[in-house]
């Protein structure tokens, strides 16, 4: 057979179609013809054996058997068993049977993968008395049948296991990259061409080492099946063992000129054990003293100090973290901006590539990107961006804490600091705004939480390159971290679309992670990670104080009570009852969470989970303080309608005044822009507009956070 001119079908990931057709091409392959599935070749047995050998991209190679041609079931077992299946399976051998696509009558591939194999077993029984046995992990053989209608493609997988699996992953990390594709993102940026002109690569976020070792083979030559120590065709009937030694043996000795002229190669991540696990892969992959690995996080990513590449652009490749499977969304758009600010800092005119399932992610990167690839990591669709990182003009200034397009920010956040710090401490205050889109072209909103800070960037209209402004963010998230001096863990950053509905109280990460915070002598439970809000309106710190101050021996109602600081502050006050109303369960639990750290608990402290209209109108109580601070809009399912806080603030204010007792108050608030209180339909009440009063120094630069106002019986 090593002559005959033989079919072949070599199978890839999607998107990757192309890259394999280019490849087989370049390999020797004749009659190359397909894409995206999969591409079909010819070629003697020792092109099948080179594809396997070394192919990049391919996830499998089948050697074409035979087409066949059944109507039924019955038909195609007894035309399976008609073939000398003696010259391809052992007969004390395993088998393994796999079948995709319907026809002769199968819409069932396990159903059909077993007729094969009955088919194939019975002949052996029938003329030797013995016949193999069935393997479907490593079997000696593995024959695979694809059913088109009355068709049948029986072919003999070469490959055996998925060509991916080269040998050298002994450890994985926690979301890893599959082998074929890593080598797919390295040819799409041009890594051949990089490394033949001797420019270094870089991974800053290189997790068990895929990506560095995909690039060192592809730099040094080295056959991507040069370690695997299996294949579906070594204990084949038809193998040509000399054959695969020769090619080996030339492999080898390709690998070995290979090393002593790779380009400097580096990696590093921010995780010890996760470059323990790098440094295993890379020395069974033969590399140990080949690839440069460090401790180190993203904001550090910079070229190698080694002379032989000084001056070189070179590239950089990486699979940064995005969520699917690490599950936790937090503080990846700071990553992301960190690693765009790094590459603008130090790595000037530096190829880069990333792949990523998330574009949003990409372009908080902040570096142009220049073209687009679809592929996918298994069942996750993902885009490999290929970016250039702009010439710099002039050298930045060693060692400077914060990069000059930033440095007006910074003065303004250190300005605002200064001049709030000292009377936070006077009010025992250590949750606050210091700065919120003082400059307009930079619209943050920055919080501080005791010794952490919450970042949020108002959405950039979608006239703003998003290029420029990743890059803003990058710059003012390094601003924030220097001047609060705060490490990159204790920098929270969300980004602030215009709020629909409930989108403020909608879940956005899964972290589970808080904090205890301080405000006048009294502890609150807040999580800067999980949600848009952080379960503490900083704004309304004035008028928590207020209803501190007046709810003693009073009967005091919080609705749509959110986390229950109006509750804590009431029962601080001396409250006799507090009665907290809020249709989401999981801000009751977290309302009675900082009662219960405030040491309130007991009967007298009561929580419901209702429709807060709907409460008031069945509720027949009576209360002396209620607290009514709605959200603009919502259009929660556990609503019978939506709620419009213009639209329906009669509604509610009416609803309260009849549970509020003779002389007592009702505070109610707003944060939506442009509210325009009904004082006609409410004349027979006496309003008091007590926003100004209520908006606390921090807040000053933006007077119209929220609308508020003291409301009580008689007009």
């Amino acid at each position: 057979m090593r002559n005959a001119q033989l079919r072949f079908f070599a199978s890839a990931p999607r998107g990757m179609g192309k890259l394999l057709n280019k490849e087989l091409r370049l390999l020797g392959a004749l009659e190359v013809d397909g894409g995206e599935g999969g591409v079909r070749f010819s070629g003697d047995l020792e092109m099948g054996y080179r594809v396997c050998l070394w192919s990049r991209f391919a996830s499998r190679v089948m050697l074409n058997l035979v087409t066949l041609t059944a109507a039924d079931q019955d038909a195609l077992y007894r035309a399976v068993r008609g073939l000398p299946w003696e010259e391809h399976v052992p007969v004390d051998g395993t088998l393994a049977i796999g079948v995709t696509g319907r026809g002769a009558g199968i819409d069932n591939s396990h159903f059909g993968a077993q007729r094969i194999k009955d088919a194939i077993v019975d002949r052996f029984q029938a003329r030797e008395g013995r016949r193999p046995s069935v393997d479907l992990a490593t079997p000696d053989v593995r024959i695979h049948c694809h059913l088109h209608r009355d068709s049948a493609q029986l072919s003999l997988d070469l490959s055996g296991d998925g060509l991916h699996r080269r040998g050298y992953r002994v450890v994985a990390g926690e979301a890893p990259l599959k082998e074929n594709l890593a080598a797919a993102l390295l040819q799409l940026a041009g890594w051949r061409s990089i490394a033949r002109a001797g420019a270094p690569f870089m991974d800053p976020m290189c997790g068990s080492g895929t990506i560095l070792i995909e690039a060192a083979w592809m730099a040094a030559d080295i056959a991507p099946g040069i370690l695997r120590e299996y294949y579906g065709f070594l204990r084949w009937q038809g193998h040509d063992a000399e054959l695969w030694e020769t090619l080996l043996d030339d492999a080898k000795s390709r690998r070995e000129a290979g090393l002593r002229d790779i380009p400097v190669i580096s990696g590093f991540d921010n995780d010890a054990n996760v470059i323990r696990k790098a440094e295993s892969n890379i020395r069974v992959a033969g590399l140990a003293d080949r690839v440069e690995l460090a401790v180190r996080d993203v904001a550090q990513c910079r070229p190698s100090s080694d002379p032989a590449v000084s001056g070189k652009h070179g590239l950089i490749a990486t699979n940064p973290p995005y969520g699917v499977r690490l599950g936790d969304d937090a503080g990846l758009f700071s990553l992301h901006s960190e690693f765009g600010r790094a590459l603008r800092a130090h790595c000037p005119d530096w190829r880069v590539a990333v792949i990523t399932p998330r574009r949003d992610l990409a372009t908080a990167i902040g570096v142009p990107i220049d073209s687009e690839h679809e592929l996918f990591n298994g069942a996750i669709e993902s885009i490999a961006f290929r970016m250039r990182v702009p010439a710099r003009a002039g050298e930045s200034e060693a060692g400077a804490s914060v990069e000059e397009p930033a440095q007006e920010f910074a003065n303004r956040l250190r300005k605002n600091l200064r001049a709030l710090a000292k009377w936070a401490r006077k009010e025992e205050i250590e949750c606050y705004r210091v700065y919120d889109a003082d400059l307009p072209d930079y619209a943050f909103a920055v919080d501080l939480y005791g010794q952490h800070a919450h970042v949020q960037e108002y959405a950039p209209p979608k006239t703003v390159d998003p290029t420029r402004a990743a890059a803003r963010r990058a710059d003012a998230l390094a601003a924030i971290r220097a001047v609060l001096e705060l490490s990159p863990e204790r920098v929270h950053f969300k980004m602030r679309e215009r709020q629909r509905g409930t989108a403020q109280y909608e879940r956005n990460a899964q972290t589970g992670r808080r904090l205890k915070v301080h405000e006048s002598g009294l502890t609150f439970i807040v999580n800067l990670d999980d949600y848009l809000d952080t379960g503490l309106f900083l704004d309304h710190r004035p008028l928590r104080a207020m209803v501190r101050e007046q709810a003693r021996g009073k009967r005091v109602l919080n609705l749509f009570a959110y986390t229950g600081s109006f509750s804590v502050h009431a029962a601080a006050g001396g409250a006799r009852t507090t009665t907290t109303v809020d249709m989401s369960r999981t801000y009751l639990d977290w309302a009675r969470d900082n009662m219960a750290t405030n040491g309130f608990t007991g009967v007298q402290h009561r929580y419901e989970h209702a429709d807060c209209l709907q409460w008031l109108a069945q509720s027949g109580e009576e209360y002396d303080l209620i607290v009514l601070d709605p959200p603009s809009f919502s259009n929660s399912a556990r609503m019978e309608d939506t709620l419009d806080v213009q639209r329906d603030h009669v509604d509610l204010i009416e609803a309260c005044m009849a549970r509020l007792s003779p002389g007592g108050v009702l505070f109610f608030s707003n944060n939506l822009r442009g509210f325009r209180i009904d004082a006609e339909a409410l004349r027979a009440y006496a309003l008091r507009d007590i926003s100004a009063q209520t908006v606390p120094l921090d807040f000053k630069r933006r007077p119209n956070i929220h609308h508020c106002w003291e409301i009580r019986h008689g007009g």
